[in-house]
């Protein structure tokens, strides 16, 4: 039997009812920073409006300026993100399910998760040179701490009655995996790569302001440089964008792929 499609209306309905409390925190949000701006709170030139952020954003799109700096970030955090998820949840997936590995790698890993990515950016220069492999390196160290974190917890909850049942039914090591350990950790580990996502793009503007010639946060370096605060408003709010854009691409995979741990 086939679904029956929701009526129009109704499907707006459920859409309006979804956005309409973000619409509302975010044209409050617009109103306040409105009020601020025109209240005289702050010296002149250092609080834009939201018109004179736009205009500022806009002409760097016309320029090329956003383009070019928004691939750039874009290509650093993407591969950094990467290489981090994958190392880290290769990591959290061991550790989770070998006890004794854990018991080695856990001290380790819990010493570096409280270095932030910005305190290596001197040591990865120096190391690395101020070309692209340091900065994917400082994003992927911070994701891979990051991810490996959620995803040893979620492997780590799984009952182990579950894998006993499997493997006294015969399952292979490869079908515990697939059939058992990874429908179970699957929650935890879209919760790892969301939050890798946003430490991804934090360690960006470490990695940047320790030396670029282009990029998001590249450029609010320059901008402060110059008090260029409209400018420095517009990228921080296509960082902010760019974050919640990744956030709800993720998200919507996971209700797709988990949806028995997505609400």
């Amino acid at each position: 039997m086939h679904a029956t499609p929701s009526p129009p209306g109704r499907t707006a309905g459920r859409v309006a009812g979804r956005l309409g409390p973000a619409l509302g925190a975010a044209g409050a949000v617009l109103a306040l920073w409105s009020l601020a701006a025109w209240s005289g709170a702050a010296a002149p030139g250092l609080l834009p409006t939201p018109a004179q952020t736009a205009a500022a954003l806009a002409d760097d799109a016309r320029s090329g300026t956003l383009a070019t700096d928004l691939g750039a970030s874009l290509a650093r955090a993407g591969l950094g993100f990467a290489l981090g998820s994958a190392v880290g949840g290769a990591l959290g997936f061991a550790t989770g399910y070998l006890p004794r590995l854990s018991a080695a790698v856990t001290p380790v890993v819990s010493f570096l998760r409280p270095v932030p990515a910005i305190a290596l950016v001197p040591l990865a220069t120096a190391w690395f040179g101020i070309g692209e492999t340091a900065k994917r390196l400082l994003i992927a160290y911070a994701v891979l701490l990051a991810v490996w974190l959620y995803v040893h917890d979620g492997v780590s909850r799984v009952p182990v009655t579950h894998l006993r049942a499997a493997r006294s039914l015969g399952a292979p090591l490869h079908r515990r995996f697939t059939e058992v350990l990874l429908p179970a950790a699957a929650p935890a580990l879209l919760a790892a790569l969301r939050y890798g996502a946003s430490v991804a793009l934090l360690a960006l503007v470490a990695a940047e302001l320790g030396g670029a010639d282009s990029g998001l946060a590249y450029r609010l370096q320059v901008d402060g440089q110059f008090l260029r605060v409209d400018r420095m408003f517009a990228g921080l709010l296509v960082l902010g964008l760019l974050g919640v854009g990744v956030d709800l691409v993720l998200a919507a995979i996971g209700r797709r792929f988990v949806h028995w741990g997505t609400s």
